[in-house]
């Protein structure tokens, strides 16, 4: 529910009744990963999306119910062969979606989930953590972990249980991780198993661009459509401005290395390398190759590249570091234009993300959708 935070944070502000359907774990080729929401408020308007329109009216349904009723509701939804047009996804997937109503009479539900988006809407990290399956009197109880190690909340059964998810989600919320774990009610990893659903809010990763050309521009854009916060870096005053790069977050005017030696970066960054002139690319990609980021791309010719891992190999760069470097930056889409070149670099840096081969879908026999943080379906039903 932290992927529509914005909205229902807004939503609580307003003192708003609602209830929120969230992704608990998927199989097979579900369109959504653990921890997307739909949510409904009490006038019926919805926010969000569980399977991308497979099975929202039913889902829909259900929220509307438990706002009525106040029950917990866990449910599980996959393609029916035997029926085409049955309630189910199309794309031969399942899922398990956990319904949980959130009234202003639920005081204490309400103050946890008040808290966690309070927290995700305003860019803080914090990871929510709520009981999805086992017995009874714990469905649907949160608590919500902060960076710092602190919570709010709880499961009020065992000391030892809140000890132990609180550890549990704050490793999760440091690695950004969302999904679900399993354990004793108790806390331990023995008696009557207990999964809970921990999803961790964190601020969006960073994309740096170097290089303030026209290729640039639309990376910037592309960039932020895909979630980054953007910055772009470029010795050069005269084309590092707002003026150029209006969708930027931040624009540096540095030499690329010096900011990049300042600057916090972690292993969702991603550096995009446009500049193409070895003054600035062999002290930075020597830099770069070496830093604990998610992926680093040069710009250039074919006779760029090779010149410029001459020139690294010169100053020490390793073929080991040399093999992380994505040059040509960008898969092969016959790009030509700025946004085309834009698109051809996003598609390389989610392919490498999600594990994509980056070859046509058509005819191909691997799976549509990679995902190393897959969760995997377990056995569970409907609970009140």
């Amino acid at each position: 529910m932290l992927d529509i935070a914005e909205e229902l944070h807004r939503w609580v502000e307003q003192g708003r009744d609602f209830a929120v359907a969230t992704v608990v774990a998927v199989g097979g080729s579900a369109p959504r990963r653990p921890g997307a929401a739909l949510a409904v408020d009490s006038d019926g308007t919805a926010i969000g999306s569980v399977s991308g329109g497979c099975v929202e009216g039913a889902v829909y349904e259900l929220c509307r119910q438990a706002l009525e009723d106040g029950e917990t509701v866990l449910e599980r939804f996959g393609y029916s062969d035997d029926d085409a047009f049955a309630v189910g996804l199309t794309c031969g997937g399942v899922i398990d979606i956990l319904v949980t109503p959130v009234r202003s009479r639920d005081t204490a539900r309400r103050t946890v989930l008040a808290t966690a988006l309070a927290a995700a809407a305003g860019g803080e990290a914090a990871a929510l953590a709520r009981v999805v399956s086992g017995p009874a009197e714990l469905m649907g109880r949160a608590l919500v972990v902060r960076s710092d190690g602190s919570y709010e909340g709880g499961f009020g059964a065992h000391p030892e249980l809140d000890r132990t998810v609180v550890g549990e989600a704050a490793a999760r919320l440091d690695a950004g991780r969302t999904g679900t774990l399993e354990i004793g009610e108790q806390g331990s990893r023995c008696g009557a198993p207990l999964t809970v659903l921990v999803e961790a809010s964190v601020p969006p990763p960073r994309m740096i661009v170097f290089g303030a050309i026209d290729f640039a521009s639309a990376l910037v854009r592309m960039g932020k459509f895909l979630g980054y916060r953007v910055t772009v870096c470029d010795a050069r005053p005269v084309f590092a401005t707002e003026a150029r790069f209006p969708d930027a977050d931040e624009i540096v005017v540095d030499w690329p290395h010096r900011y990049l030696e300042g600057t916090e970066v972690d292993s969702r960054t991603v550096l995009c390398v446009l500049t193409h002139d070895a003054k600035f690319d062999v002290p930075l990609l020597r830099l770069a190759l070496r830093l604990p980021v998610a992926y680093v791309g040069a710009m250039g010719s074919r006779r760029t590249h090779l010149d410029r891992n001459e020139r690294l190999r010169e100053v020490g760069v390793t073929e080991l570091e040399l093999a992380r470097l994505r040059s040509p930056i960008g898969l092969d889409l016959g790009a030509r234009t700025p946004e085309e070149t834009a698109l051809s670099i996003a598609s390389e840096i989610v392919a490498d993300r999600r594990g994509g081969s980056g070859v046509s879908l058509t005819g191909a026999h691997t799976p549509i959708h990679h995902d190393a943080s897959s969760v995997p379906v377990r056995r569970i039903g409907s609970v009140a």
